[in-house]
């Protein structure tokens, strides 16, 4: 089996490529920076440094994609926010120009998204099928799943990927969090009773490749955890394992100060469930935040592996 990825050398992509390649499928990955995709996904990866260059996805049989500038990292500007939301249209709206492109296009199509998609929605509880509150994340989770949609036919299945909160020892969002908590600051971020959606990498991996293995699956996939908690919960959780006070809480008036119109992400929340894979019998190998923050923080192997 032939698979196309885009955004392999990222938290989720690397994981991703070293299960494929357990399974022996040869892999394509796209990445404009190939010295960079070589030394942190090896030797065994084709690379594809253009997608302008590509005239189909003929002799493809998956198409993943993965791409995007990480939402959290800088504050939302004008121009960061055109940043976000191109790197996330144009590479999905090329990859859809492929598809139509081929003679023998791809059987699935698996397209990232954000549970952003939903906007703030306090403590109500999300299923796929949730009204969204319109705000910025919600306009760039539209169109990007859309564009990608936009292939969905009897030749071509579309899978997208509405991911929470990943949650690994690699790097991403845990790696922040956990940061305060190891110097002695831990604190609960006002107000506390935000949900956390979470998804622990392994599910993340496992859920791809569930995914691409149900012929059934097409349409929109939240990938969360079935159990999401409140920051308190959380905080609460991560003190205990790190053996580290957790005394403080931040107030959202200074959140948003240091971080702008990103905040949102933390000060509100989303409490999603992934009701169309539990509603397929994907079982979680990480239901509960206690095992799964026990597990990527105390564990020293590769967990991505297992």
């Amino acid at each position: 089996m032939r698979i196309f990825i885009t955004g392999g050398t990222g938290l989720i992509g690397s994981a991703l490529v070293q299960k494929l390649l357990d399974r022996k499928y040869r892999i394509t990955v796209f990445s404009r920076d190939i010295v960079k995709a070589r030394q942190k996904i090896g030797e065994e990866v084709e690379l594809c440094s253009s997608l302008e260059d590509l005239k189909s996805f003929d002799g493809y049989d998956i198409i993943i994609n993965l791409a995007g500038e990480p939402i959290a990292a800088k504050r939302w500007t004008v121009t960061q926010k055109e940043r976000l939301c191109d790197s996330r249209w144009d590479v999905t709206r090329r990859l859809t120009e492929l598809i139509k492109l081929s003679h023998i296009p791809p059987s699935v199509f698996i397209s990232g998204s954000a549970i952003g998609y939903y906007g703030a929605q306090n403590d109500d509880l999300i299923n796929e099928n949730a009204e969204p509150k319109e705000d910025f994340t919600y306009h760039l989770c539209k169109k990007w799943e859309a564009l990608a949609m936009a292939t969905d036919n009897r030749n071509t299945r579309v899978c997208i990927m509405r991911t929470g909160i990943v949650l690994s020892k690699n790097g991403g969002m845990l790696s922040k969090l956990t940061m305060p908590f190891r110097l002695g600051l831990g604190s609960v971020l006002s107000p506390g009773t935000q949900f956390i959606s979470w998804i622990h990498i392994r599910d993340m991996i496992n859920g791809i490749m569930y995914l691409i293995d149900m012929p059934e699956a097409r349409g929109v996939f939240n990938f969360t955890s079935p159990n999401p908690v409140t920051n308190k919960r959380f905080s609460k959780v991560l003190s205990r394992i790190l053996f580290r006070p957790c005394l403080f809480t931040i107030p959202a008036f200074l959140i948003k100060m240091v971080m702008g119109e990103r905040a949102t992400l933390i000060v509100d929340g989303q409490r999603a469930i992934p009701q169309h894979l539990l509603d397929m019998h994907y079982r979680f190998s990480f239901e509960h935040i206690d095992e799964a923050l026990k597990n990527v923080l105390d564990h020293k192997e590769s967990i991505e592996k297992e």
